[in-house]
């Protein structure tokens, strides 16, 4: 495969729906936007053509998908349903990223225009019904024109694994018949298959990307190569909020390979024949920075703005019934104080981009979650129109959100302009860690209560963080009267049927970027509410599970925790020191409950194992929601044991992985993942393991030693593990 990527279905044009394509079948279809997304943020879908279909004469069938695929199977996901229903080789099937064009943008934020974005774990969910249509679409326009040329009626034409027969003995490729299923008028619908007939959805044919990542010809980003290109990097403001005065050229220029150094507001760059020059060369400047006004800024006055924020009038989010009643009527009332701190996104590939601008118009090869975003941001930079700049999207070496803000494509394209030649920028891994978009640090303030008999009644919950949708949205008076109602994902009581709940929010705007980071607010939502709702397990004198169970507001809820606690062996006898932590939590359509077992000795803790159960409504490809969750499980725990970004005069203290720790293989504990297909409407799989990990962990801690964890990372509070 070429680095040197090119247009995937140029000359398709806007609202297209069929048409021929080098002797063979070009089917257009709508893919709606995310149903998470439409709830939470507004997101619209406009109904126009944003994905495709084709055939081609030697037999291959090409998806060309709007969705980006980062490591959570997505292009293996919509192969598999287009195949299911198209009756194909599994090895025919190939999956193209699209490339930013009209046809895709068909998303969009309220009062803005549509965009092409990948986000929130719903494009199998949300594509489930558009790929399997348009796989029997094609397989039936296939059929009807096997059946013209035979002169037979459709019916009697069969299709299957990429062959059309006759019980005439007539037969052909579904490729000799493209180009003449291509003149035909598509049916207003064509019937997919009962899910008694599926072969391949449901089950695990082999990862479309996995030979490639094998054998490494998998190209990312990082891999780009163009012609005549310049090979940059990038040193910014080290205080957010800070502006560039001036720097000298003339270190950087004296090491050899080195050809520009280009001064941007914020930042510098070094451009040169290698990544390594590039940095050897930025490693002797020595820039002069105005810092502005956020460089005494630092934890402590960070926190202190948190602790206003839950002290002060608050705006309330969601209300039900009278919770201050019910808690001065309570007979056992907890109130506790739950923190957070900021988190990195830290994907193994650094931010990067490749930009080459000519002759009125750019292309960019970068692994971005926001396609459209990222020609906006390169035409600012270059002075060109929206419809100037063609964004192709190779593989990304991880997203987690961090990949739906394209700064580095901006610097890019300043270089590429500063230099006259295509640059490829890269990151060095400290600038990813101190210039990234934040998870927010929050805090909140809990009060909960419970009757006579143990029932939950009363729950009141006030939060302080820079939510991630009010970074999104400011400016946007439609997406702000959003923040509060998508700040209280798992606050509200609603999971455990508490009648009486308030949710209240203050977002003070902080010095740091913050962004969308895996399962934006169910991240430390999760182990918020999954700990209150301990808590309340606690002073009601019930085991965590069974009470869980008993006061679920949905069935889904208690299947899943039936399901784990069979998985896990809850309630058996354990060994001296062990603890069983459980959590539940609902995201992005999806239920995933889970059991940690962990045993601690003095301060030393070992997490044995994970078991975790997840309702996504069906599984398409049960190994990829199983990698999902695995990875999942994963990343929280890491950042449960570690993770956490400080801010010292102005300037995230934190560097690489010395200073921001991984679980490593050693230290992490045996997953097992059992899949419950329930039939009920599909939720993601990339995102929802995340939110109960951290709180199943704390909530084993405290089961194995008395111990009740109210801030992360966990060794704040002196633990180390083994």
């Amino acid at each position: 495969m070429p680095n040197d990527l090119s247009p995937l279905s140029s000359g398709v044009s806007r609202r297209t729906v069929l048409a021929g394509t080098a002797g063979g079948l070009l089917l257009g279809f709508h893919v709606p936007g995310g149903s998470f997304a439409e709830k939470a943020f507004g997101i619209t879908s406009d109904g126009q053509v944003n994905a495709f279909v084709s055939i081609s004469p030697d037999n291959i069938v090409t998806v060309i998908s709007p969705k980006t695929e980062m490591g959570q199977g997505t292009h293996t996901g919509v192969a598999v349903l287009i195949a299911e229903e198209l009756n194909v080789d599994w090895q025919d099937v190939r999956v193209e990223h699209a490339p930013s064009l009209p046809e895709y943008r068909a998303e969009g934020f309220p009062g803005a225009p549509p965009s092409q974005v990948t986000g929130g774990s719903s494009s199998i969910s949300r594509g489930f019904d558009a790929f399997r249509q348009a796989g029997a679409t094609a397989r039936d326009m296939l059929r009807q024109a096997a059946a013209d040329a035979w002169g037979v009626a459709m019916d009697e034409v069969v299709a299957d694994q990429g062959t059309l027969s006759h019980a005439s003995g007539k037969s052909a490729t579904y490729g000799d018949m493209a180009a003449a299923a291509a003149k035909l008028t598509p049916p207003e619908s064509a019937s997919v298959k009962d899910p008694s007939e599926w072969t391949l959805i449901g089950t695990s044919p082999q990862r479309l990307d996995t030979v490639s990542k094998t054998d490494g010809s998998a190209v990312y980003g990082i891999d780009i190569q163009v012609d005549d290109m310049l090979i940059g990097t990038v040193m910014q403001s080290p205080v957010f909020g800070g502006t560039l005065r001036g720097v000298d050229p003339a270190p950087a220029l004296a090491v050899k390979g080195v050809s520009q150094v280009v001064p941007l507001d914020n930042a510098v760059v070094v451009l040169a024949d290698s990544y390594w020059t590039a940095l050897k060369g930025l490693e002797r400047l020595e820039p002069d920075w105005d810092l502005g006004p956020n460089a005494a800024e630092n934890d402590a006055s960070i926190e202190a703005a948190l602790d206003r924020g839950i002290t002060e009038d608050n705006q309330v989010g969601v209300e039900n019934g009278d919770a201050d009643a019910a808690l001065s009527s309570a007979v056992a009332v907890v109130e506790a104080d739950y923190e957070v701190p900021y988190l990195s996104h830290s994907p193994m590939e650094p931010m990067n981009a490749t930009v080459r601008a000519k002759d009125g118009s750019a292309e960019v090869w970068a692994p971005v979650q926001v396609q459209t975003r990222t020609q906006q941001v390169v035409a600012e930079a270059l002075g060109l129109g929206l419809d100037d700049v063609m964004v192709y999207t190779p593989q990304l070496g991880g997203g987690f959100g961090r990949r739906l803000q394209p700064d580095f494509a901006a610097q890019a394209a300043h270089a590429s302009k500063a230099s006259g030649r295509p640059v490829k920028l890269v990151w060095s891994r400290e600038e990813d860690t101190r210039h990234s978009y934040y998870r927010p640090r929050a805090k909140v303030r809990f009060r909960g209560g419970v009757d006579a008999s143990g029932k939950p009644v009363a729950m009141d919950v006030t939060m302080a963080e820079d939510s991630a949708v009010a970074g999104f949205g400011r400016g946007n008076p439609a997406l702000q009267a959003r923040v509060g109602r998508f700040a209280s994902g798992w606050l509200t009581g609603e999971a455990y049927g508490v009648p009486n709940a308030r949710f209240s929010y203050h977002h003070p705007e902080l010095l740091v970027p913050i962004g969308a980071w895996r399962s934006v607010q169910f991240s430390h939502n999760g182990f918020f509410g999954e700990s209150m709702i301990d808590e309340l397990a606690h002073v009601a004198g019930a085991d965590p599970l069974a009470y869980r169970r008993e006061h679920a507001a949905n069935p889904r809820y208690v299947a899943a925790l039936d399901k784990v606690a069979e998985m896990s062996g809850w309630g058996r006898e354990l060994p001296k020191g062990h603890g069983l932590g459980v959590a539940l939590v609902q995201s992005f359509g999806s239920i995933v409950a889970q059991v940690m077992e962990v045993s601690i000795d003095g301060k030393d803790i070992k997490a044995h194992n994970v078991w975790c159960a997840i309702d996504c409504g069906l599984a398409v490809h049960p190994k990829s929601v199983q990698s999902q969750m695995e990875s999942s499980i994963t990343y929280g725990l890491s950042a449960a044991y570690y993770g956490e970004i400080n801010i010292e005069d102005g300037r995230v203290v934190q560097s690489n992985f010395d200073g921001y720790d991984m679980v490593r293989i050693a230290q992490a504990p045996n997953i097992e993942v059992e899949i419950i297909n329930s039939g009920a409407a599909m939720g993601g799989a990339g995102e929802p393991g995340l939110p109960p990990i951290a709180a199943a962990l704390t909530n084993a801690v405290y089961a194995a030693s008395g111990d009740r964890i109210r801030k992360l990372p966990l060794i704040k509070s002196g633990y180390y593990f083994v």
